[in-house]
């Protein structure tokens, strides 16, 4: 049977509500959208193919390199198969250092999301509130590791330096005061009519469509699936870690568990710091040739490198997939199909968080 279409409404590539390239091709009859497809390759770096034969030294930089936005978990998962290949362990105090770093770039990185998605919805007050909040965090982050983005903190057996006991004060008081704002800013969210008018059922993913389109991450976890890799970490099991999941399956409940999770977040890296036993942060061990599958969980879900290296650590085979493609696919097969107006699309595109830098490595 003939589907009628009335228009066909490109967005993108260039969009003032995506933070990277990304065109979307909706069919719409009258303002309800029938159809919808995503165009990517606007920004492809082929960062597998560099990595190639090249040794873990060199590819620990490339790895946090695919994206701008989550580098520490590139970083982490990175290293962490490479240790599992060589049989190398980390000392306690390492590990909880590492905890600190990638919770401090989860908070980020969902703060980010959150402002991208006030933003979208024109509620630019909130939005510049998150962004404020998201610069303490940076400077966390920075204090922590010595960089902003590209930190190159965690290397084979342990993490590259040490925190300070002024630092652990500083760290714990910022954290007061970013979890006061947190509070605020989630029940400005939370309760604003407005922002339910622009939320509240829109861009529906039912627990079953998210399974069948393989959701991940917080995309999945608003959809009533408890799946986060965290929870098969040791170091995070030790924490006693449970995910954060919300049942409503809209855009609203995407970006109400990414304010769940930066509470979570708090929580982690205060157990952290009171968990710190002086020791060393970086224990021996020499990179042996191996092949391994390794997940970990990015602030937009399931990251998995699989790597095969020689008897010197180089890297002679290495695949990376990333958590952005499942979510984008789900929202253009699930999720805006059937919104009441194409004014929803960009909002419903940006809830599921898509990075299209890591789509794209």
């Amino acid at each position: 049977m003939k589907r009628t279409v009335d228009v066909n409404i490109p967005l993108g590539p260039i969009h003032p509500c995506f933070k990277e390239p990304a065109r979307l091709k909706c069919e719409t009859r009258g303002e309800r959208v029938i159809g919808a497809e995503v165009e990517l390759g606007y920004m492809k770096k082929g960062i597998e193919r560099i990595m190639k034969g090249r040794p873990w030294q060199e590819v620990m930089f490339l790895a946090e390199r695919v994206c701008g936005i989550c580098s520490v978990i590139h970083n982490m998962v990175f290293i962490e198969a490479v240790e599992r290949i060589s049989g190398i362990d980390v000392p306690p105090r390492a590990a909880y250092l590492r905890v600190i770093a990638n919770e401090l770039d989860r908070m980020q990185s969902h703060m980010l999301a959150n402002f991208s998605y006030c933003y979208t919805i024109e509620h630019e007050t909130l939005a510049m509130y998150l962004l404020d909040i998201r610069e303490q965090v940076m400077d966390e982050l920075e204090r922590l590791t010595g960089a902003r983005v590209t930190c190159a903190y965690i290397v084979p057996g342990g993490v590259r330096c040490d925190i300070s006991k002024e630092d652990i004060v500083t760290l714990s008081a910022s954290l007061d005061k970013i979890e006061d704002d947190l509070h605020r800013y989630a029940k400005m969210f939370e309760t604003g009519p407005m922002i339910a008018l622009r939320s509240r059922g829109i861009g529906i993913l039912t627990k079953e469509a998210a399974q069948e389109a393989h959701a991940v991450g917080p995309t999945a976890r608003a959809s009533g699936i408890a799946a986060d890799r965290r929870t098969e970490h040791p170091t995070y099991q030790k924490l006693g870690f449970v995910p954060v999941v919300r049942y409503d399956c809209d855009n609203y409940a995407r970006i109400m568990v990414r304010f769940d999770e930066l509470s979570a977040s708090i929580g982690l890296i205060r157990q952290c710091l009171a968990g710190l036993k002086p020791g060393i942060i970086r224990g021996g061990g020499k990179c042996t040739a191996g092949e391994i599958r390794y997940s970990g969980e990015a602030p937009r879900g399931e990251l998995t490198y699989i790597i095969t290296t020689d008897d010197f650590g180089r890297i002679q085979e290495i695949q990376i997939q990333t958590p952005s493609i499942m979510n984008v696919e789900a929202c253009c097969h699930y999720m805006i199909i059937g919104v009441d107006s194409i004014a929803d699309v960009t909002s419903t595109f940006v809830s599921a968080d898509p990075c299209i830098a890591c789509t794209e490595r």
